[in-house]
């Protein structure tokens, strides 16, 4: 039998490294990563992985104690923090993932390192499959303006592969992916659907205060109840998680056709 001279020791500073992982079957090999891997992957506490700053945040010393072969890292990143990365003087890899395209190659890349890119395939697969299954539901239907934000001071839009979701679950994504805008930019283009996915807020963003600090109650989307927040995880996570997302995205755009799932909220359901 040939030697296995894939990595041993993975750690990882980002959820959707950690994520990747466990989709292509080596979770096993993780020996630490952060607080929010373990939210969205609760084995990892389990497994007794040590938990340390992510790649906003990297300290040299903690990556060393864990005695890894391999780093795996993915936006965002502060440029101290990948200094530190460095200093710890472990291999290195990083991602910074844009839109669908590059997610499947992080898959592949991640997969390919760890001794089972047929594995990364299948997940890539999967994934392109399920997108695909929601994009043929959705193409003769009408597509409302959708707004989604990924923060709210500033008010920052989601990423470009969460604006290729919105395309396949039947909306039209009504701003500049990534991009700051402002509270009355988003008001003149009147969504007729509003999504916020904030990084790190779960599933707790405040939808009823959002409206009323920032005046929106004129807005197309608030006047209808068509006001949303899904789990951070399911669309800030660039991994096979985005599913999970798509289908959240496609029951808030297209409620009459797509069953309600888990990660979705209307802005009804708030108690403040």
């Amino acid at each position: 039998m040939a030697a296995d001279h894939s990595p041993q020791r993975v750690v990882s500073l980002q959820p959707s490294t950690t994520v990747i992982l466990q989709s292509i079957g080596k979770l096993d090999r993780l020996v630490a990563c952060t607080k929010y891997c373990a939210d969205v992957c609760p084995e990892v506490t389990r497994q007794g992985c040590s938990i340390i700053a992510d790649s906003w945040t990297a300290h040299a010393e903690e990556i060393m104690a864990a005695r890894p072969d391999l780093v795996i890292a993915s936006v965002p990143y502060q440029e101290k923090a990948v200094i530190e990365i460095l200093k710890s003087g472990t291999s290195f890899l990083g991602f910074a993932p844009h839109n669908l395209a590059d997610v499947y190659k992080d898959i592949a890349a991640i997969a390919g390192i760890m001794g089972v890119p047929e594995r990364g395939q299948t997940v890539i697969a999967e994934m392109q499959s399920e997108i695909e299954c929601i994009r043929r539901q959705t193409e003769n239907l009408p597509r409302p303006r959708v707004f989604c934000e990924e923060w709210g001071k500033p008010i920052i839009a989601s990423q470009t592969w969460v604006a290729e979701l919105v395309e396949a679950a039947g909306g039209e994504f009504i701003a500049t992916p990534g991009s700051t805008t402002t509270s009355e930019a988003v008001l003149a283009s009147d969504p007729e659907v509003f999504i916020a996915a904030w990084c790190g807020a779960g599933d707790r963003v405040p939808l009823e205060k959002i409206f009323r600090d920032r005046g929106w109650s004129n807005m197309n989307a608030f006047m209808y109840g068509r006001v949303h927040c899904v789990n951070d995880e399911y669309l800030n996570t660039p991994a096979p998680t985005l599913v999970k997302g798509l289908k959240a995205l496609a029951a808030a755009i297209h409620p009459e056709c797509f069953p309600q799932v888990s990660g979705l909220r209307y802005m009804l359901d708030v108690q403040e």
